[in-house]
């Protein structure tokens, strides 16, 4: 098989990667608000409960959570095609460690600035939208993209479950042709330009908000 086959066959699957990726971050970034709320809660039996839940998501390896979703809930309880159900797995996962990168810009924000605000007679939703939120985002956001190029890594655990991506489609190419050296070569390729192009546009979302920021 040529070099332009192998490229062609293989772009077939980007649109999956990056969709897997992209929804998962965006769904577990979500999600991950309400479960830092949790974690950060002065409460010390809700603390405690939240701290718990990232635990034992962050404890269980992505592909048991994939196939845990797919096998055992898409199977038995609501039928689940494999893209949604990596997306539900990926989601939880993501949303546990963004919880916890949360947690930690929410800490680095000077308490200060809290108590400015209150004395300004904020109320807690304009405290959180006006103060803490672009602070908090800024603060996060270098390890967020890191996470999500992680993110972007692990979506190939997907194919094990059947969605289509890239990791699948070379694996499939090289099962038909013995030629792995070539197609995973161009596979690494792939995952490396979605890769860059990641951390070039988290550096320049990072830049806009410290220039919002300043002002």
């Amino acid at each position: 098989m040529d070099m332009f086959t192998v490229i062609q066959k293989l772009s077939a699957g980007l649109p999956w990667t990056i969709a897997l990726t992209v929804v998962s971050f965006v769904v577990g970034a979500s999600l991950a608000i309400p479960v830092c709320m949790l974690r950060s809660s002065r409460n010390t039996a809700i603390s405690y409960f939240g701290a718990t839940l990232i635990l034992i998501v962050r404890s269980v390896p992505p592909i048991v959570w994939l196939f845990a979703v797919f096998f055992a809930i898409g199977q038995h309880v609501i039928r689940l095609s494999p893209f949604a159900a990596a997306v539900i797995g990926l989601s939880l996962i993501t949303a546990a460690n963004l919880a916890e990168i949360y947690r930690g810009a929410l800490k680095a924000v000077p308490k200060g600035q809290t108590e400015a605000s209150k004395v300004m007679g904020l109320s807690v939703w304009q405290r959180y939208r006006y103060v803490l939120a672009p602070q908090v985002m800024r603060i996060s956001l270098p390890s967020a993209s890191s996470y999500a190029i992680g993110l972007l890594k692990d979506t190939a655990i997907a194919s094990a479950i059947g969605v289509a991506d890239v990791a699948l489609i070379a694996n499939q190419l090289t099962q038909q042709t013995y030629q792995g050296l070539e197609i995973y070569a161009w596979a690494a390729v792939a995952y490396f330009g979605l890769s860059f192009f990641m951390a070039y546009v988290s550096r320049v979302v990072d830049f806009r908000l410290g220039m919002r920021i300043e002002r």
